[in-house]
């Protein structure tokens, strides 16, 4: 089988990134290879088939009791603790039957004080946990079809920060270093059964990091550390197997490629009590500091050579959207006028489709690869979400079907991300066996063949279903959790009636 977008001969070192190529650093190629990425020889796969995984996302929680299975939902994500302050999502509070007293005839009526607000009670809010399925679908589609447009449409990514900074300004009220702790206890067992497979399929494939031309030697036995705590870009083959095996030759480099996003998130945690700190004292500073930053890096102004400028980079382009998450948590949005926070944010994004049309990349108008162009629309593009920002306590109207999927994917969001592009090259082997069936006929392997993507994209959602019930409860014991296989809040909703009517005798 012929591989597609990182197609190169074994050993041979891939080209240095420019200044220009956002591809994040750490885990993923270097590279954007011109053509998309094609299944041409083995059994007529479809030659312009644009399945690409070269930008790998993510992306990026749970609950208890009877709210438990959403509590859980973003808690199984790293960052995730709960998302907002709000009432149970399912479930009327509970009302006193207790009569008033009635009043005496003589006593004289005092006037009406008025109404207090009532306090928000914890819980989660459905609407960023609604973002935050959305930003996980867009992303496997996206890997799969490598449509750019795509990357305008809803960028996942800067949604993705900025829920996580909007939960972690929301957990530092708690000493930071516990925080930090919490984080990383969450993120690293599930990275590491992820890694075991990983490095377990690219070893049996016969890849020997200690001779390997582009990652080898010394310094690559020592960048396996980045498989176990992801500080930094974890070395993978570039090449391996052959054209007619299972998998395509540049597996590892698409399935490792997810990586990346690991390691941003890392030092996003890390660097969180210094950037609250400062956002603070001075906002409008620490929430721009990262544009001005993104034109000078990203723009070829000043270029920083190899992984260090590619972390940089990332850290620039996505920076503002997890201090948006900030002054989300903060109420920072809405104390400015709306017409005026849409405004300045529909400039900028205008400001970003302008810079990106003088400055496509191979793959023409996706963001991935235009630094500049990225930050400044997601940027806009994530103030406007927050400045809607509905804070549901339950998904309303028609919404409300898709709740149990929500609570899922926010429950397994890690999981999802960490495994969707390896599941997505998974299918072809699978769908290759479609052709040895003793009925296909020419006119069956041409359809085949026309629909080939579209049977991918069908295929994947069960493996991904597979993934969740097979390791996804490992989030639950990186959480300190009770285990749960498929945990959509089926059960936990089962049993809410029976305590409400125990509420209701005490």
């Amino acid at each position: 089988m012929t591989h597609g977008r990182h197609s190169m001969d074994p050993g041979t070192p891939p080209p240095e990134p420019t200044p220009s190529d956002p591809t994040p650093s750490f885990g993923r190629p270097r590279q954007r290879p011109d053509e998309p990425q094609g299944y041409t020889e083995a059994r007529g796969y479809p030659e312009g088939s644009q399945y690409d995984a070269t930008w790998v996302m993510s992306p990026f929680g749970t609950e208890a009791r009877p709210e438990a299975a959403r509590m859980e939902a973003t808690a199984a994500w790293p960052e995730a603790d709960g998302t907002s302050a709000g009432p149970p999502a399912s479930g009327a509070p509970l009302v006193s039957t207790v009569p008033a007293p009635a009043a005496h005839p003589g006593a004289s009526a005092a006037p009406p004080s008025p109404p207090a607000s009532a306090p928000k009670k914890a819980g989660r809010d459905r609407y960023l946990d609604l973002l935050r399925t959305l930003a996980l679908i867009r992303v496997v589609i996206y890997h799969l079809f490598g449509w750019a447009w795509l990357t305008v449409l809803f960028p996942s990514m800067g949604v993705m920060f900025a829920l996580a900074g909007s939960l972690m300004a929301r957990s530092l009220k708690r000493p930071a270093l516990g925080v930090i702790r919490g984080r990383v206890r969450r993120l690293l067992p599930p990275l590491w059964v992820f890694s075991a497979v990983m490095l377990a399929m690219m070893f049996a494939a016969g890849w020997n990091i200690s001779e390997d031309p582009d990652n080898g030697g010394t310094w690559g036995m020592i960048e396996l550390f980045n498989y176990v705590v992801p500080i930094g870009a974890p070395p993978f083959p570039w090449s391996i197997g052959d054209k007619s095996g299972l998998l395509e030759q540049t597996w590892a480099v698409q399935s490792a490629g997810v990586l990346w996003y690991l390691r941003a998130y890392l030092w996003f945690v890390i660097a969180s009590p210094l950037l609250l700190w400062a956002f603070r004292r001075a906002p409008w500073p620490t929430l721009l500091a990262p544009l001005g930053l993104t034109a000078v890096v990203g723009t070829g102004l000043v270029t920083i050579p190899g992984e260090t400028g590619n972390a940089i980079s990332d850290f620039a382009v996505y920076g503002g959207c997890w201090v948006l998450g900030f002054a989300h948590h903060e109420g920072m949005m809405q104390k400015l006028p709306r017409y005026a926070v849409v405004s300045c944010s529909a400039l900028l994004m205008a400001f970003g489709l302008w810079w990106a049309s003088g400055h496509l990349g191979p793959d023409g108008w996706d963001l991935n690869d235009i630094p500049l162009a990225q930050a400044t629309w997601s940027f806009g593009f994530v103030v406007i979400l927050l400045q809607y920002s509905p804070s549901w306590q339950e998904l309303p109207g028609r919404l409300k079907r898709w709740d149990r999927l929500v609570t899922l994917s926010n429950s397994r969001a890690m999981t999802i991300y960490l495994w969707h592009n390896l599941l997505i090259m998974a299918t072809v082997p699978i769908l290759d066996q479609l052709y040895e069936l003793p009925f296909m006929d020419d006119q069956l392997v041409g359809l085949l063949d026309t629909t080939y993507m579209l049977w991918m994209f069908v295929l994947v959602w069960p493996l991904i279903g597979l993934a969740i019930i097979s390791v996804g409860w490992i989030e639950d014991l990186a959480a300190k959790r009770s285990p749960q296989l498929w945990p959509d809040g089926s059960a936990s909703k089962h049993t809410q009636p029976q305590t409400r009517k125990r509420a209701h005798r005490a």
